[in-house]
């Protein structure tokens, strides 16, 4: 099976399989360093299957984290090689291994800001980056995260809100073994994770959306085509008052180009009639596709 998936491997083929693997480095080894330098030292607690690694650990600290976290995801590799695909697995199996190997190998100094509260919102911060830099190849780290990846795909659920569903599961034990207290800290570890993790995951992609009401529509669109090099859809509209039919323009373009579009807008129509929306995510030609596991 691994003969033929790199026999399909052709020039671009091979840039998209290093980009992965770049990307699955990278987030393993910044995911390992946030445990390393904060989590352990400050015996802190997580979600998911980091979560029971970490609890195994401190009740039995002769057995590694990335060992431990390697071994429990044995029964999620097989849920990904059935029901994801194999080119994930792939790239999952990687990244488990690259994330356990790097928390045997790295040794930093324990960050240690005299404040749990906000020790927790830095390795949140951190291991989010980690995480969503792994979510940008087409693998994962396992566990939950195949579970977020099985549910994304064949339910289109926010990976960042079923990482942070299915964790709580994991917490509830947390607060039965140790304290209320820590199971709260890994909870907000947990929240700031998943929302650095979306971040990640769509920031690249985020736009915003322009719905452009003038009676001097098709001037604009051209303008936009030829000075903003964006692409425009005309939509059929109606005024309610008057009943007057208008060509709506829709437009989307990136944060650093709203201030540009709109003085080209209200240039060629002052009374034109402006609406922007921030978009979470876009995808198609020029903006983005959709991932495919």
């Amino acid at each position: 099976m691994a003969a033929k998936f790199w026999k399909k491997i052709d020039p671009a083929g091979l840039t998209r399989v290093l980009a992965n693997l770049a990307f699955l480095t990278a987030g393993s080894v910044v995911l390992a360093a946030s445990v390393d330098m904060i989590l352990v030292p400050n015996n802190f607690l997580a979600g998911g299957l980091l979560g029971l690694s970490l609890i195994f650990h401190y009740l039995s600290p002769g057995l590694s984290v990335g060992l431990l976290y390697a071994l429990l995801n044995l029964p999620f590799i097989l849920l990904g090689w059935f029901r994801i695909g194999h080119r994930f697995v792939y790239y999952t199996a990687f990244g488990i291994a690259v994330f356990a190997l790097a928390s045997e190998l790295i040794d930093l100094p324990p960050l240690d800001l005299d404040n749990l509260l906000l020790s927790t919102i830095l390795a949140g911060v951190i291991s989010g980056a980690g995480v969503g830099l792994v979510f940008r190849s087409a693998g994962s780290l396992g566990g939950a995260d195949i579970l977020a990846v099985y549910l994304n795909k064949r339910l289109s659920f926010r990976m960042g809100w079923t990482y942070l569903l299915v964790n709580v599961v994991v917490l509830g034990i947390s607060a039965l073994i140790f304290d209320l207290e820590k199971a709260l800290l890994a909870m907000l570890y947990t929240f700031v994770t998943g929302k650095v993790m979306d971040s990640v995951l769509t920031g690249f992609n985020q736009r915003e959306s322009l719905l452009i009401v003038s009676d001097k529509s098709e001037e604009i669109a051209k303008a936009i085509i030829s000075k903003m090099r964006r692409g425009v859809t005309f939509l059929q509209g109606e005024g309610a008052y008057t009943g007057n039919s208008k060509k709506v323009v829709l437009s989307i373009v990136s944060l650093t180009e709203l201030s540009k579009m709109k003085d080209l807008i209200f240039d060629i129509d002052p009374e034109a009639f402006v609406v922007i929306n921030q978009t979470l995510e876009v995808m198609g030609k020029r903006h983005g596709s959709r991932r495919s596991y």
